[in-house]
């Protein structure tokens, strides 16, 4: 796939392709909802393309890769051992999903497994107390740069509390924000939550992952939560 051309989901919402961030000269290969104003995954975020001579393809090894000018990899899905039979696909909740053709489709690698700033419906934030891994939201470093920023989000479980924080790494000893204990219905931090509006629920999976994700309330509407540059993070009603 070359710099003019996109992939795009079965409905038509989201597309893959390059694109270049607001007051910026730099290109990226990233996912967006309907137009570039909403981009809410990049896969080259800490290596931008100095020109539109960039290349998306499936490497020899079955990686999907960007390429620059000079046909080196700046950025790779990375799959250990994966097989030479694989394709990619956009799907229609945002996801790219890798998968292996030759024992039945199965996935490899998704772009939910490595998110950005964006959360999307039925994207899970998990932390794993038994292997201390965590699926987290990473903010931009400045509108005009997707590169790994200042805050993160993600869950904190201790003994059978759970909540959302976000930590500024400029300041590690305490969080930027918390939500408040989960109650099973809301996060008793914020008091404008609503269990039945907001869709939001708190899993464990039995592996060891507790997960927190939402599920849209309405077809009619598509809302995402974006935590912008600052560490703010916001729900999107987005169309």
């Amino acid at each position: 796939m070359k710099d003019s051309e996109t992939l795009r989901s079965k409905d038509g919402n989201f597309t893959l392709g390059f694109f270049t961030p607001q007051n910026s000269a730099k290109r990226y290969v990233g996912i967006w909802w309907k137009s570039e104003s909403t981009v809410i995954w990049v896969a080259n975020r800490n290596q931008s393309l100095n020109d539109s001579s960039g290349v998306v393809t499936i490497s020899e090894d079955g990686n999907p890769v960007v390429l620059n000018r000079q046909k080196q990899v700046i950025w790779s899905t990375n799959v250990y051992n994966s097989s030479f039979n694989t394709s990619s696909k956009l799907s229609d909740s945002g996801k790219l999903v890798l998968t292996e053709n030759t024992t039945g489709n199965k996935s490899l690698w998704d772009s939910f497994q490595q998110p950005l700033n964006t959360l999307l419906p039925g994207m899970k934030l998990s932390s794993n107390r038994r292997t201390s891994t965590e699926v987290e939201l990473t903010s931009w470093k400045s509108p005009s740069n997707p590169s790994v920023g200042s805050f993160s989000c993600s869950v904190v479980q201790r003994i059978n509390i759970v909540e959302v924080f976000i930590w500024n790494w400029n300041v590690e000893t305490r969080p930027y924000w918390r939500s408040g204990p989960w109650n099973g219905g809301i996060f008793t931090g914020i008091p404008t939550m609503s269990p039945y509006l907001n869709g939001f629920k708190v899993g464990d999976d039995g592996e060891g992952n507790t997960d927190v994700y939402f599920t849209l309330p309405s077809a009619l509407e598509f809302v995402i939560y974006m935590m912008n540059w600052q560490g703010q993070l916001e729900a999107k009603l987005v169309r």
